[in-house]
């Protein structure tokens, strides 16, 4: 092996070998970055020695490494060091295949699950263009949660393969009949074609699936010779024997997928993996008795005949009493209450928005909660189960939703739409969501989501992509939200509203999404969700109410009757707490603890608070002037003057629905915000005496949020909200009124302050997969600091410039810092820790402020009776309650 212990590529710390192959060698090393375990594979001579091989490499790997899926191992870097090309995986705990299959073949539920995760892994690869080339036993890994297919796509990397002319001349077979030379492969699961030289397709892998699977039911290989010429010749001449003479158990309809692979010619094969993967799952998905039909031995015409004739007269008696039977009515199942309490370290989100889903087959909750103070994130609890595991790469997630398969969970993070397998894997990038407000998939392919607090709805490809609007906005209205796609995807139904804060003023509308017809039904209700009952549910004021709806004709057929009380409903956003599977559970938050307003309090460096005589309201965002004698503060989407000492509230803005993120200049005389007074939130800005008007500071294409002014009052900058590289960080000059990107990358980064000295911007990026505090010199150039080390958000300066803040989670943290001869910061220490109101996650601000002393911080907090709820309700059968109490007269 060319690597040794100790040794590095990169940042990757080279741990232990693993193997070696005809691809390369295959090492366990430690991603010092992120402190995880990786594979990382060295690539053979072959491909890193010609320039043209390796630039090819780069580019195939590129696309495979967007394939995610639960099933394919994970790509997660490639690099060249020191003459070195290599991959970074991730790294599997198991056992291949080819290791499994020593011990014999496979019972036949392991064959028809691992033929389903496999056959699916296909199809995703064979729709982004990639053939594997290479489907063997030694390239699928066992795991606890299934099959990985490993060196996914690498086979087409290789150079032209020649045409066999002389089979006689082959070798004799070596281990696995690993073929050098003209033919590259493992030869027993090649396909016709490959070994005549041909141009391989997704066909090619679908005959290599088939000789695996073949393998798996009956432990024996498909195509078997003594040389390489005589397997040659068994694979294109010759059919392997039917799997039931080997495994009599094996059912039919399997043998039949598996001989429909193998075919010789490619056109007479599955054409392709989609339909090969709903065909095995048909056949797992039969009844036992179906499944294991044994061949009958050949019996003589006389004995047989009675015998059947016998089995018929039994089997008629049977199917007329299960007649009978099925005439009886069914019983109703019982309704079952309970109540599901999160351990005692987790408190679930923030309910602005969305933070629970149930999926469609009613076995998964998942939800949103911060544990032990850290940073909020999903957790997945099956319904059978006692406990809740976090989802990993889920930091700062919100608004969960599932697919109708029930198999994936979408959600919103760091302002990305992102989807996850619930059996786990990495998650999958789909579109841009600044601001979103809800998602729904319109089956399995598209999602139709609210990307912002306002404007239209949007649809996006399950696989990511552009997005493009679906609805309309019309009258007065500025947002639509919380979509739910109605059954056969033929309409939605959703939330429409003047203002984002205006639940009174808000009216479900539901629009066919073949004839755009648009229907309205009703004023003061939002969140509505279709159940299979026959009714349309939704929320007003914090009830439920059902109505019998028909939505092949889009009509109400009857009135609206109240089902639950007492359901967590946002009055800022109109997101109601709860969610119900197509089996009939009902899950919800209640709203009990949920409805008290937000009071501002003086928190010292202990911890003690300080309660402010401000009346409570909707409190957002609160930031002191300059001198510390005024508040600037969002409250019910507009800016509010709050002065100390007068205890006097005034309001600011008037102009535009929506104004929202208050930022003092350094002069105290006036205050910046993000206003969609024309429209998209852009940078404006407003007298703070009240005199005057909000005026534009700059042009914008996309939405602004305002973040922080130079000492000097020159330079603002702010984050911009772009749907193709998210989040950026931007700078505004005052003189020019001109602004120019700052940091702009792949990944999300906002909420950029300016230090006293204005040298320096802290800022929040999530490129370690979660959000974290950095620090960049400014203007540069330069490198960066890492300031906070298990998750930050939130970041804000002491005035004297020694000390950065930050949010990770409920704590308040504190680091001190150096900026001269050059910056340095130490290790971050608690201040205090607290339920304080936080930003909305994935919005990249700061909703406190420091005082100018550094001594206190002003916060919002929720009243007592306030705190964030900590279980939720449960109700099983709830279908059989509500057809009782809203009859929809269906029989």
């Amino acid at each position: 092996m060319a690597l040794q212990p100790n040794q590095r590529l990169g940042p990757y710390e080279i741990l232990s070998a693993i193997g070696a192959g005809g691809m390369g060698e295959v090492y366990r090393a430690r991603d010092t970055r992120l402190d995880r375990t990786v594979a990382v594979k060295i690539l053979p001579d072959h491909l890193s020695d010609r320039a043209e091989l390796r630039e090819r490499f780069e580019r195939e790997a590129r696309t495979i490494a967007s394939l995610n899926h639960p099933h394919i191992c994970t790509l997660y870097d490639i690099g060249h060091q020191d003459g070195t090309d290599f991959l970074v995986m991730e790294y599997l705990e198991g056992e291949t295949l080819a290791e499994r299959l020593k011990k014999g073949p496979l019972p036949l539920n392991q064959v028809l699950q691992y033929a389903v995760e496999i056959s699916d892994a296909l199809d995703k690869a064979h729709r982004k263009g990639i053939t594997h080339r290479d489907l063997k036993p030694g390239n699928i890994m066992l795991t606890k949660s299934g099959t990985k297919l490993l060196d996914f796509g690498l086979a087409k990397l290789r150079g032209p393969q020649a045409a066999v002319a002389n089979l006689s001349a082959l070798p004799t077979e070596g281990s696995g009949l690993t073929a050098q030379g003209t033919i590259l492969g493992t030869l027993q699961y090649m396909a016709p074609e490959q070994l005549e030289g041909k141009e391989a397709d997704a066909r090619t892998d679908i005959f290599a699936f088939g000789v695996v699977v073949y393998e798996m039911a009956t432990g024996k290989k498909a195509f078997e010779g003594k040389s390489q010429a005589s397997l040659i010749a068994a694979i294109l001449e010759r059919e392997p024997p039917a799997m039931s003479t080997l495994q009599p158990m094996t059912p039919p309809q399997l043998d039949r997928v598996v001989k429909k692979c193998l075919a010789k010619e490619p056109e007479k094969r599955w054409q392709d993996a989609s339909d090969l993967c709903d065909a095995l799952k048909w056949i797992a998905e039969a009844p036992e008795s179906t499944k294991g039909v044994a061949v009958e031995p050949k019996r003589t015409k006389g004995l047989w005949q009675p015998i059947a004739l016998a089995m018929a007269a039994a089997a008629i008696v049977v199917v007329g009493g299960i007649a009978i039977w099925n005439l009886r009515p069914a019983q109703p199942r019982p309704v079952t209450r309970t109540v599901i309490a999160l351990p005692p370290e987790q408190q679930l989100a923030a309910l602005d928005l969305p933070v629970i889903a149930i999926s469609p087959d009613g076995n998964y909750l998942t939800y949103a909660a911060t544990a032990r103070g850290q940073t909020q994130q999903l957790f997945l609890r099956a319904m059978n189960s006692l406990q809740a595991r976090p989802i990993p790469g889920t930091e700062g997630a919100i608004n969960p939703f599932f697919s109708p398969d029930s198999q994936w969970l979408g959600f919103f993070q760091g302002g990305t739409l992102k989807r996850v397998s619930v059996t786990g894997g990495a998650a999958v990038s789909v579109g841009y969501a600044a601001n979103p407000r809800g998602a729904s998939w319109d089956g399995q392919k598209t999602i139709i989501f609210a990307p912002s607090q306002d404007g239209p709805l949007q649809q996006v490809s399950n696989e990511g992509g552009v997005s493009r609007p679906l609805s309309q906005l019309e009258k007065a209205d500025i947002t639509h939200r919380w979509p739910e796609v109605l059954p056969g995807g033929k309409a939605v139904a959703f939330v429409a509203a003047p203002r984002d804060t205006s639940v009174a003023s808000a009216r479900i509308l539901v629009r066919s999404l073949q004839t755009g017809e648009q229907r309205d039904f009703g004023q003061g209700v939002t969140y509505p969700r279709y159940v299979p009952s026959g009714h349309l549910i939704y929320a007003q004021g914090t009830t439920l109410m059902a109505v019998p709806f028909d939505p092949d004709r889009l009509e109400i057929k009857g009135s609206a009757v109240p089902v639950v009380e007492g359901v967590a409903v946002s009055q800022v956003t109109g997101a109601a707490q709860y969610a119900i599977s197509a089996t009939g559970s009902l899950a919800y938050v209640s709203a009990a603890l949920t409805t008290a307003p937000r009071r501002l309090v003086w928190v010292n460096r202990n911890g003690t608070e300080q309660p402010l005589p401000a009346p409570a309201q909707a409190f957002r965002y609160a930031r002191l002037s300059p001198d510390g004698r005024r508040i600037a503060v969002e409250s019910d989407s507009q800016i509010w003057i709050y002065d100390l000492a007068r205890d006097t509230f005034t309001r600011l803005t008037f102009e535009g629905t929506t104004n929202q993120g208050p930022v003092w200049t350094p002069d105290g005389k006036r205050i910046t915000v993000d206003s969609n007074k024309e429209g998209t939130a852009n940078l404006f800005w407003q007298l703070a005496d009240g005199s005057g008007g909000l005026e534009r500071l700059a042009p914008g294409q996309y939405a602004q949020v305002p973040r922080s002014w130079s000492p000097d009052g020159q330079i603002l900058a702010f984050h911009e909200n772009n749907p193709t590289t998210g989040k950026d960080i931007w700078v505004l000059r005052l003189s020019d009124h001109k602004a120019e990107p700052f940091l702009r990358t792949p990944f999300n980064e906002g909420g950029p302050v300016f230090s006293p000295d204005g040298h320096w911007l802290a800022y929040i990026s999530d490129e370690s997969g979660r959000p974290e505090i950095y620090v960049k010199p400014y203007p540069g150039p330069g490198g960066k600091w890492q300031i906070s080390t298990e998750g930050g958000s939130e970041p804000a300066w002491n005035h004297n410039g020694r000390e950065l803040f930050f949010r990770s989670g409920s704590k308040m943290m504190a680091v001190e810092v150096t900026t001269l001869p050059t910056f340095s910061a130490g290790k971050p220490k608690l201040l205090f820790e607290g339920q304080y109101v936080p930003v909305q996650a994935g919005l990249m601000s700061t909703a406190y402020d420091v005082s100018p002393d550094g001594q206190r911080f002003l916060m919002i907090k929720a009243s007592e009776q306030a705190q964030a709820p900590s279980q939720i309700n449960v109700v099983l059968n709830w279908f059989e309650e509500l057809k009782q109490k809203v009859p929809t007269g269906k029989k």
